[in-house]
């Protein structure tokens, strides 16, 4: 992150005084837990400080600060529920086969990163490339099983595999 000019880190400063306590309270009902109210809090106003709308505020900052909060919380929660299914997963495995801490904080991330590249594909994509990797469906029955053309669901699945390299890198 590049330093903020004397203005916008004025501005900044000001924000964070006037509304961070807010903020926290805010999301500690949203969450019931104070310290990841905190965090969130922390990331709100370090997401406020690198945002082009920054200097466009009006009198009521109130709209931006919770917008990017809630932004925020929704990834929280999606991390938190692909943790979740992880160590739910993981309960099923003998102890000598769990892994450790550090594998497992690498395993969530990878998940959270394959699972923002699912949701930035299209239903259509999406679908044909979870048949092809998950169910081990042929181009042929993926064709056959959601309407479309072969070529449509060959482009869907070299546009999966195109993002999955994105996200690889």
């Amino acid at each position: 992150m590049t330093a903020l000019d004397p203005t916008s880190a004025q501005t900044v400063q000001s924000l964070y005084s006037h509304h961070h306590g807010w903020l926290r309270g805010w999301l500690h009902r949203k969450l019931g837990d104070a310290c990841d109210a905190a965090d969130l809090a922390h990331d709100t106003f370090l997401r406020l400080m690198g945002s082009s709308r920054l200097a466009t505020l009006n009198d009521e900052p109130r709209a931006l600060i919770t917008h990017i909060a809630k932004g925020l919380l929704v990834d929280h929660w999606r991390r938190r529920q692909v943790q979740q299914a992880y160590l739910e997963s993981l309960a099923h495995l003998p102890e000598p086969q769990a892994p450790s801490p550090e594998t497992e904080l690498i395993v969530v991330e990878t998940l959270m990163r394959i699972d923002a590249m699912l949701r930035g594909l299209s239903a259509r994509t999406r679908q044909a490339f979870l048949m092809a990797q998950l169910d081990g469906l042929t181009l042929q029955q993926i064709a056959t099983q959601t309407g479309s053309t072969l070529i449509t669901v060959r482009r869907d699945i070299q546009r999966a595999l195109v993002a999955c390299m994105a996200v690889a890198d």
